[in-house]
Parts: C-alpha cells; structure tokens; sequence
C-alpha cells in the first residue's frame, strides 16, 4: 500500500481546461471515491494518476516518489475498468496468470498466486473458462483478481459496476468493500454514482467542472455541504431547495414556508452557531432533506427543534419501508420522506413535523452554505 499526493494537478485537451488546480492527499490503505456528473474530469484524474494521460503542470506522488514521468508500468498500480479488459482468447486462469508471467514471476509463485487471488473471489471453479462463457458479474470478479494478482501500491477503479444490473451492482459494491477491508490497499475509485460513493468511501472527493467542491467523509459531505452542488448531489432523493426571506417575528429570526393561498407557517432558525441577523429581510435559499419533513416526530414532546405545518398532498410515491409524499412550500416542489402509515391520499391536507436541527441555509448569489443550524 502507498499513499498518494496530487498537488495542483492542471490538464487541458487543446483549449478546453478540463483539471483546474486539483489538489487531494490519500492517506496509505485509504478508499477515496472521485464522484461527480458526466464532464466533470473524474476519469481524466484518474488516467493521470494511471499515467495514461500527461499532465501540463502539478505534481503527482505515489508514496515519496514523484511519477509525473514515470511509465504506466512502472507505477505500481493496478487497475480495473468498466469494460472488464479480458483477454477473449484467454481462460480464466490465463488471464489472471498473463501479468505475472510477463514480469518473469516464477512459475510455483504465480500458481500459489493464482490460486489465492481466485479463493478470495470465489471463482475457482472458473479458472478454466473464458470470458464469453461468463456473466457480467464473474467477468467483474476475474477483472479484480487480474489487479489484485499484481499486488501493486494503489488500486484504480473507473466506474467498474456500471455494466451490472441493479441487484448485481449492490452485491458486487458489497463485495469491493469487503475485499478492501480484508487487503488495506489504497484505492481510488470513480463513478457517477452517489449511492456507490457514499457506501464504498472512506473520504468522498465531489466533483464539478474539473474542481473539487468537497473532500470529505460521506456523514460530513451528506451533513454539511459546503455549497448547493454538493448538498443536490448527495442524497436520495435530493435535498430540497426551499426560497426564503428571512424575517423577524417578536424576538425570533426565521423563515415562513407557504403551504397554500391562505396558509403559511413561521419557522425560527435560533441557534448559537448560526446568526441570521444581517440576513433579515434578505433572500435565502432554506436546505432541508426529505426525512426533515416528515410524520412521526410529535413523538418527539418537547423538542424546540421540532415544528408542525400543514400540507396539501400532491403526488404520492410508495418505496416499501417509506412513502414519499410530495407538497408545496413556497411555490417549490419539496419531498418528503414519511411512515406509509401517515401518508394521506393526492388532495388531503396532511400534518407533517419539519425537523430543523439540521437545516441549511444558502447564500443564493454564490450558493455556498451560511451555516448549519445544528
């Protein structure tokens, strides 16, 4: 394992600036995800730390070294693409074998190698087939087993499960986290996928435009967004937007939410790590996810946090464990995470208990958070 140092990392195709001055540092043994949209530059890293692409300016180390100019091979790193990269006219066996034989390995060595790497993925009973006689996922299996096989310094996974049906994307996301908990690898791993980013990662790097809007633990990312992007990103479903002016009502400063022509309700945001004093009578933009507007919480007695407002139900969406009901609140269209229980039918008033502990509030000119009211 080896840690891995990108500092101001710069990359351009012709005009286009598609890196702009990106920076992280991997801790050895650390699962980083790289996610964000299509565009965003998180394949390009990673083919810069790969060495398949060249860098115009910053510096990339893996552990002490510096490998700006270092040939792919001789990075010490393995890694794992979407389109699995089998060799056809190779069975299982051979293609877990070719890379060490190519490097000389003794025979008995790769053999016992070999044969570790297929235990560990369970595809054993696979050694003797070739790729066409394979489904996506034991294709996936034998692409990992060809990197770990190599035992190299750091992982590299470009959007490995994309070709995977949803059932099989679960049990493979599973898999990849228990493999890196038995082997402590570095790995750094890109998808577009916030659900795979948030269960995989130890840090989660977001992404938007070739910048890196956050570096972070999944809880800190999903808790406290630094700004809008991320805050949209991360979650689901996602964080909902409510427009707000900010006002103040006897000695309380707040929000009022809207919920119908003649309905409206004061929500007061009082915390002492959060002022909204210089905000009065100005525009915010009021953060608050799905399961902070919700049924349930009057159980709550007592809790300050905790306020009631009435709803007209517009559109229901039934998930099993949960019912996702949707509403207006301040002419925006907000979801809301509640008991299928409580959920009451298109048209019906229905009381729900916003939680505001963990509201945001945005500035929305630069669409970076103000705080946490938390």
């Amino acid at each position: 394992m080896a840690s891995l140092t990108i500092t101001d990392i710069r990359k351009k195709f012709g005009s286009q600036e598609v890196l702009k001055g990106i920076s992280l540092s991997i801790n050895a043994s650390e699962f980083v995800v790289l996610v964000g949209p299509s565009g965003c530059g998180k394949s390009t890293l990673l083919n810069l730390i790969a060495g398949l692409e060249t860098i115009n300016s910053g510096e990339i180390k893996i552990g002490d070294d510096v490998v700006n100019d270092v040939q792919p091979k001789d990075r010490n790193i393995a890694m794992v693409f979407q389109s699995y990269a089998l060799y056809p006219n190779m069975n299982v066996e051979k293609n877990l074998s070719f890379g060490l034989e190519t490097r000389k390995v003794p025979r008995d060595e790769i053999k016992k190698t070999v044969d570790h790497v297929a235990n560990m993925l369970q595809i054993s009973e696979l050694l003797k087939r070739k790729p066409a006689e394979l489904s996506g996922g034991q294709r996936q299996r034998v692409a990992m087993g060809r990197a770990l096989a190599r035992d190299p310094a750091i992982f590299l996974f470009d959007e490995p499960l994309s070709n995977l049906d949803a059932k099989l994307r679960v049990d493979m996301r599973t898999e990849i986290k228990m493999l890196h908990q038995r082997i402590k690898t570095t790995i750094v791993y890109v998808t577009h996928d916030q659900i795979e980013a948030m269960t995989l990662a130890d840090r989660i790097a977001i992404m938007k435009d070739g910048v890196i809007q956050q570096f972070d633990t999944p809880q800190q990312v999903y808790d406290n967004p630094s700004n809008l992007f991320v805050a949209g990103f991360i979650g689901s479903p996602s964080m909902n937007f409510i427009p707000c002016t900010v006002i103040k009502q006897n000695e309380d400063t707040g929000v009022i939410f809207k919920t119908g022509e003649e309905t409206s309700f004061f929500i007061p945001i009082k915390r002492t790590d959060l002022s909204l004093t210089e905000w009065i009578d100005k525009d915010v933009i009021i953060g608050v996810r799905p399961e902070q507007i919700a049924s349930g919480f009057h159980l709550q007695e007592g809790n300050k946090q905790i306020h009631e407002i009435m709803c007209t139900v517009q559109v229901l969406e039934p998930t099993g464990p949960d019912t996702l009901v949707f509403v207006n609140i301040n002419d925006t269209k907000v979801t809301c995470r509640v008991n299928p229980l409580d959920a009451k039918q298109p048209g019906e008033n229905m009381k729900l208990m916003v939680d505001i502990s963990k509201v945001l509030v945005f500035d929305p000119d630069t669409k970076m958070r103000i705080g946490n009211v938390a």
